[in-house]
């Protein structure tokens, strides 16, 4: 079984249920939520975690023991506690680039991909040294694995661990 989401341009949770967020009673959200597992695709990782919040899924998601989550690009992003100010697209009414802080580290997507030539190696570095925690660039063929707090890279792509 699986949801979908619909946000925004290109955000969607999933492939068998659309779902706006943004316009959705919250105690249904959460409770569609709640199923098997749950897929989200890119668009702007900061109108998600805003959207997140507010209905209320981003408090929900802690308690989802068993729960898969699969992060595509702005949906990896959102779980981090920060994107970086290369990533600020839509701004959140309180400012800044805080995500949802599921997880300690951050998240340069698309590394080295032709559709976005801007993620270069160069880049993440120059990114990552503005990050303050540790940081992973990956491109389209790596995963990042998080069970229990233990962090596993799964790759046949290219990747790298900053500040570590």
């Amino acid at each position: 079984f699986e949801q979908k989401l619909q946000l925004d341009e290109g955000i969607t949770i999933g492939a068998d249920r659309l779902l706006d967020i943004a316009t959705r009673e919250r105690r249904a959200t959460q409770e569609e939520f709640r199923r098997a597992a749950s897929r989200v695709n890119g668009g702007d990782p900061l109108y998600l975690a805003h959207w997140m919040r507010e209905s209320g899924l981003a408090e929900l998601l802690p308690s989802l023991a068993g729960l898969v989550y699969v992060g595509l690009s702005a949906g990896s992003m959102v779980m981090t506690p920060s994107v970086g100010a290369d990533f600020v697209g839509w701004e959140p009414p309180a400012g800044g680039d805080s995500a949802l802080g599921v997880v300690d580290f951050s998240i340069f997507p698309h590394l080295d991909d032709p559709d976005c030539p801007e993620n270069s190696m160069a880049e993440a570095e120059r990114w990552a040294a503005g990050i303050g925690r540790p940081a992973y660039a990956i491109d389209g063929q790596t995963a990042i694995k998080v069970v229990d707090g233990t962090v596993e890279v799964i790759s046949e792509g290219n990747w790298r661990l900053f500040n570590a």
